[in-house]
């Protein structure tokens, strides 16, 4: 079984190829950052726009580079949602459209599963069932994760998502876009206790999230301060410290709750080098396992589209060729 992988929810145009039998085979992605960032984030249109003018040559080389054609490709998947609606349609007409022309069956990928299947891409990947935090930009959720297509939401954020608060926080230290990245790598110089964060809603029982507070609790600590840059990288430390702190408490709670012994980290904050030490002891002290994608495949990638398509055709759960793209997209128990 070998499927085309098309990615194209928000900023990143990506494109692979995976086989059942001899995995990933090609991957290649261009990103949007250097065109958004005079924006200080991602404008729709534009999004949209540069994914016309970049998939059909992106395919091409990913074809070429897993010395593929439309004779070996057995299906074509795409994400359908959730995400920016316009990007989303223009992958998702790409992906339907070279589907009805090769004479393949095209399927529709949940975003949020591309990112939980992501550390199967790697050689020690996780068996099911296993317990997965799934922590980026849009979302923040613990989920039991049973079997392929089998999902439940333990827990999610109320307010802001991890990557947001990260996104906002490194734009009040005058950070540039994206921030998240820029902010964990300052906060690797900055000192611990300082500043101190709340550690949000881990007074309380319950697997749920919030993090817009946290926004607040720096803007307000910056207050009165002169903004040099060691005060800059020990907000940066203070507000990483919590984001972890709460995050490794909650997984350590979804654990004992759950009962599981692999906890998988995804999203494009699961790059983030402080979490997954945090992570990766708390695992350790309960006699667990952690399992993440190499941080290439954190972020948005095809890789992890053209293998959640390769695992559903393989289990023989085959689409039409109606085209589908949905801004909003539960991800729950029922496929």
């Amino acid at each position: 079984m070998r499927v085309l992988g098309i990615e194209s929810s928000c900023d990143e145009t990506a494109v692979a190829v995976y086989d059942d039998a001899r995995g990933l085979l090609s991957h290649r992605l261009h990103s949007q950052v250097a065109m958004h960032q005079a924006y200080g984030g991602v404008v729709p249109e534009l999004a949209s726009r540069d994914h016309v003018r970049r998939l059909l040559p992106l395919v091409r080389e990913a074809l070429a580079a897993a010395a593929s054609d439309r004779t070996t490709i057995d299906g074509i998947a795409y994400t359908a949602g959730p995400g920016l609606i316009g990007a989303l349609l223009v992958g998702a007409g790409f992906a339907t459209g070279l589907a009805l022309a090769w004479g393949k069956p095209a399927l529709g990928i949940h975003h949020l599963e591309g990112h939980l299947l992501a550390p199967l891409l790697e050689a020690q990947a996780p068996a099911f069932p296993f317990l997965a935090l799934l922590v980026s930009g849009g979302h923040t959720q613990l989920i039991d994760v049973a079997a392929l297509g089998e999902y439940r939401i333990l827990g999610e954020t109320l307010d802001d998502a991890a990557g947001e608060a990260f996104d906002k926080t490194a734009k009040l230290l005058g950070l540039p876009y994206p921030g998240g990245a820029a902010l964990a790598a300052l906060a690797e110089q900055g000192h611990s206790g300082r500043f101190r964060f709340p550690r949000p809603m881990l007074d309380r029982p319950g697997l749920d999230f919030s993090f817009s507070g946290l926004k607040t609790a720096a803007l307000v600590a910056l207050r009165g301060c002169t903004m040099d840059e060691s005060t800059r990288a020990d907000v940066a430390r203070g507000f990483q410290e919590a984001v972890v702190d709460t995050l490794g408490e909650k997984c350590r709670r979804a654990l004992l709750e759950t009962g599981h012994e692999r906890l998988v980290i995804a999203g494009g904050v699961g790059a983030n080098r402080a979490l997954r030490e945090r992570l990766l002891k708390i695992v350790q002290s309960m006699g667990a396992q952690l399992y993440f994608p190499r941080p290439e495949f954190c972020t948005d990638n095809g890789a992890m589209i053209a293998l959640a398509g390769c695992k559903r055709l393989a289990a023989g759960m085959h689409a039409g060729l109606s085209l589908s793209a949905r801004a909003n997209w539960e991800l729950g128990t029922a496929d």
